[in-house]
């Protein structure tokens, strides 16, 4: 009897991790500067139309020119795995080692710089819109690192607008996202139950709203005018720094100097919570690689250990401090985090990164790993960030969430109405 419960209870914990929701594989220390990207995108979560690229480029920093391997998965609106074979969403097959690679040249940190672009030789094309999951593995067959993109079709008209919250609490504070989506050319049957959507700021899927449902229909389209359910955070403009010219100062970086590495210490920066917005020109939290004295910056690019300084910040409690932004995924780990500097009564932390333009501000990370944007960066209802609205739908019998729409907005043009 013991044996038979033991079996069943090993069964359903198989099925249960076998149709779990999928989590991005946050990459290992010795993989750094990933850009994920699809034919225009510029941001690190590729949203492709069917037919277009995909661009995925990585450097390993362990000098071994190791054999990586990439695994493409389809999954449904919320992450758990779809019941569509391999045949069924890709034309051609995966599993296939990355042949693309050069060595750094010239540079102080040794590094092999991968490169994969899909359609290719051997995955011909992506077959099925929707969610999707690109993982890529070592010569072991141990996960090295995986990142999520997503395959729309163009059913679908979707118009989004930016708002100020109407809620006076957050009404400098806050941004709300309303949308209406036009469905003249498909037939949206039932969409309380069979339309989907996912609202981002920024390109984050960390932060991203998924549980609004259409408030009313007039003719073919679906109205969304909520206000809080679809309201962000407003934030504040990224700080950024430009090391393109490794060997000099500039507006962001005070100090240059050269060990085994380039380091470039920055300039400190200050608590803006409780100072007046003021617009600074950023790219949402992203980043370029860029080498002004260079022809190839991917591989001739070098790495430099960037120094952070935050002037002291005294209401933290038992949270820490974390530099966050889409150079590593928006993920936070070891190496964004800021520890308390007696001597210089701030917060420091030292990160390598590749030469290039990057956006970061700072967050406070909680015990539970919940982020709050607000308390050191403040937030306003004037700061300019993109923001996304993905429809989803699966009708009657079918096996698949379809992605079958996509609208943009820029809080630039946000209104009080």
């Amino acid at each position: 009897m013991f044996r038979l419960l033991f079996v069943i209870t090993l069964l359903s914990q198989t099925v249960s991790g076998l149709f779990a929701q999928v989590e991005e594989r946050p990459a290992p220390d010795y993989i750094r500067t990933i850009q994920f990207k699809g034919s225009t995108s510029q941001s690190q979560l590729p949203i492709i139309r069917l037919g277009e690229r995909l661009q995925l480029s990585f450097d390993a920093l362990n000098g071994e020119e190791a054999d990586f391997y990439y695994v493409i998965t389809h999954h449904n609106f919320d992450w758990t795995p779809s019941d569509l074979s391999k045949g069924e969403y890709l034309d051609g097959f995966d599993d296939v080692r990355i042949e693309t690679y050069e060595n750094s040249l010239n540079t102080l940190q040794i590094f092999s710089h991968y490169r994969l672009n899909i359609p290719n030789r051997e995955t011909r094309r992506i077959e099925k819109s929707g969610n999707y999951l690109l993982s890529i593995y070592d010569d072991d067959g141990y996960l090295v690192f995986s990142r999520k993109f997503m395959v729309m079709e163009s059913l679908v008209g979707v118009s989004v607008d930016i708002k100020r919250s109407r809620d006076l609490k957050y009404i400098d504070a806050k941004q709300s996202v309303q949308f209406t989506i036009n469905s003249s050319s498909l037939l949206l049957r039932n969409p309380k139950q069979t339309v989907k959507t996912l609202v981002m700021q920024n390109s984050n899927l960390k932060t991203a709203i998924t549980n609004l449902k259409p408030q009313y229909t007039i003719g073919t389209e679906l109205i969304y005018r909520y206000d809080q359910e679809s309201s962000f955070w407003g934030g504040n403009e990224f700080h950024n720094f430009d090391n393109k010219d490794v060997r000099a100062a500039s507006n962001s970086i005070r100090r240059v100097e050269l060990n085994d590495l380039y380091e470039n210490y920055l300039y400190t920066d200050i608590d803006r919570s409780d100072r007046p917005y003021t617009y600074n020109p950023d790219i949402n939290g992203n980043f370029v690689v860029r080498n002004l004295d260079v022809q190839n910056p991917s591989i001739e690019a070098e790495y430099v250990r960037i120094h952070f300084n935050l002037q002291y910040f005294d209401n933290i409690g038992d949270k820490e401090i974390h530099i966050y932004g889409n150079f590593n995924n928006w993920t936070i780990d070891g190496s964004t985090y800021l520890s308390y500097d007696e001597y210089s009564d701030s917060y420091r932390c030292s990160r390598l990164f590749k030469q290039g333009f990057y956006n970061y501000k700072y967050v406070l990370v909680d015990r539970d790993g919940s982020i709050d944007p607000t308390p050191i960066s403040g937030s306003f209802w004037q700061t300019e960030n993109d923001y996304t609205v993905l429809v989803y739908f699966r009708d009657l019998g079918e096996r698949y969430d379809r992605i079958v729409g996509m609208g943009m907005a820029n809080s630039s043009k946000i209104t009080n109405n």
